[in-house]
């Protein structure tokens, strides 16, 4: 997240944050050949009041009839094409452990056009594996393989000490998008993203939010 709370487009980052979130329910409606459905319930749905919903979506335009709501399908296309997910990405991810494997194995990325090229990783007992049907190389080739692959983003899931390296080479072989497990902030130029996933910190803002609802309750 930026300082100012909003990306380069000046849409605040909690607006970006909700999005997905309205993406994955819409999604589990459209499977359920749900055709319409009213910004209440789709408030009731993902725990947002429906005048957020609604503010959020005039940001990008006109969604919706009142009085009638909207269009699942319609929607869900719209905030497709928004969050960019109706083209392809190719992706390598450093590190093959635990997390760069779940990453590798996750079955929803490839469908929503988001292929894994390869895993790099310095463990000799990795490196010419598969997971998820991706091959280990390993981590000095990342630079080679860079060189003659366009990737569009870059995973980190190595130990905080490696992920700046890391980051400095994907950064110079043009990946314009870094997703970073690291527990470290990366500085990279300003026409790169960076998205951090920092479990730790997920786990403590649940911890948080439990020892709130009890103090409220006692």
């Amino acid at each position: 997240m930026s300082e100012t709370g909003k990306n380069l487009a000046g849409i605040p980052e909690a607006v970006i944050r909700r999005l997905p979130i309205y993406y994955r329910e819409l999604s589990l409606l459209q499977r359920r050949e749900v055709e319409r459905i009213s910004s209440q319930e789709l408030a009731n749905r993902v725990g947002v009041k429906a005048p957020q919903i609604r503010q959020d979506l005039s940001i990008f335009g006109r969604f919706g009839q009142q009085g009638y709501g909207y269009r699942v399908e319609e929607l869900l296309a719209a905030i497709e094409r928004i969050l960019g997910l109706d083209r392809q990405y190719r992706l390598v991810i450093v590190g093959a452990g635990n997390i760069g494997a779940a990453v590798a194995r996750y079955p929803s990325f490839r469908a929503k056009g988001f292929e894994v090229l390869s895993l790099f990783d310095q463990d000799e007992r990795l490196i010419g594996t598969t997971i998820g049907g991706v091959s280990v190389r390993p981590a000095w080739e990342l630079e080679s393989f860079l060189e003659s692959n366009p990737v569009d983003i870059g995973v980190i899931a190595v130990p905080a000490e490696e992920a700046v390296p890391v980051a400095k080479i994907m950064v110079h072989h043009g990946i314009r998008g870094i997703w970073n497990f690291a527990p470290i902030r990366i500085e990279v130029p300003d026409h790169v993203s960076v998205e951090y996933v920092n479990l730790g910190e997920s786990l403590y803002s649940l911890a948080f939010q439990m020892n709130l609802r009890e103090s409220k309750d006692s």
